[in-house]
C-alpha cells in the first residue's frame, strides 16, 4: 500500500467500503467520470479539503491516503492490524458532545437502529469474533457519538448515552483482548464518565469492571483491585439498594473482577474473601445470566476460580474446578467464555508441566473462537511454552495451530 499512488489507494479504501464507483462519486458530488479518473492517476488529487472530504467518505485518517500505511499483518484470521488500531484511535479522538456545545449537531441516527447495532456488536464480542468487531468499531463508535451529541430532552438523551457507554465498553473488551491496553483504557475511561449522564449506577458499575481491566492488563493490579471493591460496595444489594438480578450481576461481577486483580498481585486471602462474596451473589442470582452483557452466575464463578489460582501460580487448583464444572452448563455459556477458560485451563497445565493437555486445551478453544486462541498475545505465549517444552516434533494439530497463529519455538 505505501508504494501506491494516492489514486489507488482511494480505489482500495473504496473497495474495501463495498462502494461502487457510482456510489462513491454520488457522495462526494462529483461524476463517476471524474472518480474513475482519479483512481488511475489521470487526474490529480492536489486539494487538501476535496482529501479531507474523500477521507470522510471512506471512514478512514487523511493521512492513510497520502501517507505511508502503518504495518498491516497477514495473519490467517486477519486478526486486528494497525490499519484498523488507528481507524479506531480516530474514532476515539473525536469529542462530538463538546462540538455540539457550541453548534447545532447533524441529525442523529435513529435510536432503533442503534439498539440493533450495538446488540450486535455484543453478540460478536461474546462469540469471540474480534476481527469482524474490529472492523465495525470505528463506524459503529462515530455513529453512538453523534446520537450521544444529537438527542436532546432527557429520555433521548439518557438512552442516547447508554448506548455510547455499551459501545466504549465493547470497544475497550477487544483492544484489551488484543494487547492495545493503552486505547482500552481510554474507551474505558470514557465509557464512566458517559455511564454518569445516562443516569444508570449498574452502568457505571460494570463499566469500573473495564477500566480495572484494563488497568491490570497495563501492570496496575492494586488501583484495579481497590476500586473494584470501592465500587462493589456502593452497589452491593440490600439496605437501600434493591437485589434485581441485574444488581446482583454487576455486583457479583465487580467481586470477580476485584478477586482476579488480588490474584495479580499474589493476594490468596482476599481473592478468598472477593470470590465468596460473588458466590453469595450468584447463590441468590440462582442462575447464569447475561444481564448487562456480565455472563455473571455459579459458572462464571467457578471460571474465574479457576483463572484467579492460574493467576497465583497454583494450576493444579485451576484444573481440579475445571472438572468440577457442571458440563451441560459450561457448555451453554457463549463461546467467548468457554474458550477464555479453555485457554485459562491451558496455561494452568504448563504450570504443572503437563504440555499436552496444554496444547489440547488450545486446540479445544481454537473450535470454539478462533480468535481468541489465535489473536491474543497471552496464547502465543503459551503456545510457545507448549511447543519449547515438547519433547520431539509437536503433535500435527499442534504444529498447524502454531503456523496459524505464526508461533515458533
Amino acid at each position: 500500500m505505501d508504494e501506491l499512488p494516492i489514486g489507488r489507494r482511494v480505489a482500495y479504501w473504496r473497495s474495501r467500503r463495498k462502494m461502487s464507483q457510482q456510489v462513491f462519486a454520488d457522495r462526494l458530488g462529483k461524476s463517476k467520470s471524474w472518480v474513475d479518473k482519479v483512481e488511475r492517476g489521470v487526474r490529480r488529487l492536489d486539494k487538501f479539503s476535496v482529501l479531507y472530504e474523500i477521507a470522510d467518505i471512506l471512514q478512514i485518517d487523511v493521512q492513510l491516503l497520502h501517507g505511508k500505511d502503518p504495518e498491516r499483518r497477514t495473519d490467517a484470521l486477519n486478526c486486528i492490524d494497525q490499519v484498523e488500531v488507528e481507524e479506531i484511535r480516530t474514532a476515539l479522538e473525536r469529542y462530538d458532545s463538546m462540538s455540539a456545545y457550541f453548534d447545532a449537531a447533524p441529525y442523529p441516527p435513529p435510536l432503533a437502529d442503534m439498539h440493533k447495532a450495538v446488540n450486535h456488536a455484543w453478540l460478536t464480542y461474546q462469540y469471540g469474533r474480534y476481527g469482524m468487531l474490529t472492523r465495525a468499531l470505528p463506524k459503529l463508535l462515530r455513529d453512538a457519538q453523534a446520537a450521544d451529541a444529537g438527542y436532546g430532552g432527557d429520555d433521548q438523551a439518557r438512552e442516547a448515552a447508554h448506548l455510547l457507554g455499551q459501545v466504549y465498553q465493547i470497544a475497550s473488551s477487544v483492544l484489551r483482548k488484543l494487547g492495545e491496553c493503552d486505547l482500552a483504557w481510554l474507551a474505558a475511561d470514557r465509557s464512566m464518565a458517559v455511564a454518569q449522564r445516562a443516569d444508570d449506577p449498574l452502568l457505571a458499575g460494570i463499566a469500573t469492571t473495564r477500566v480495572c481491566n484494563a488497568l491490570v492488563a497495563m501492570g496496575r493490579p492494586r488501583p484495579a483491585l481497590e476500586l473494584n471493591v470501592r465500587i462493589a460496595n456502593r452497589l452491593a444489594p440490600g439496605g437501600d439498594n434493591d437485589v434485581r438480578p441485574e444488581r446482583l450481576s454487576v455486583y457479583g461481577m465487580l467481586l470477580l473482577q476485584g478477586a482476579m486483580a488480588a490474584a495479580r498481585i499474589g493476594d490468596s486471602a482476599t481473592v478468598d474473601d472477593l470470590l465468596t462474596g460473588a458466590g453469595e451473589a450468584a447463590t441468590l442470582l440462582g442462575a447464569d445470566h447475561n444481564h448487562y452483557w456480565t455472563s455473571f452466575g455459579p459458572t462464571n464463578l467457578e471460571l474465574h476460580r479457576a483463572a484467579a489460582a492460574v493467576e497465583l501460580g497454583d494450576g493444579g487448583r485451576a484444573v481440579e474446578t475445571h472438572h468440577r464444572l457442571a458440563e451441560p452448563a459450561f457448555n451453554a455459556l457463549l463461546p467467548e467464555r468457554r474458550a477464555h477458560h479453555l485457554l485459562d485451563l491451558a496455561r494452568g497445565y504448563a504450570q504443572i508441566g503437563d504440555v499436552a493437555n496444554a496444547g489440547d486445551m488450545l486446540l479445544r478453544g481454537d473450535r470454539l473462537a478462533p480468535s481468541e486462541i489465535r489473536c491474543r498475545p497471552i496464547a502465543h505465549e503459551v503456545m510457545s511454552d507448549v511447543l519449547r517444552r515438547t519433547r520431539g516434533a509437536p503433535p500435527p494439530p499442534i504444529a498447524e495451530l502454531a503456523e496459524h497463529m505464526g508461533v515458533g519455538v
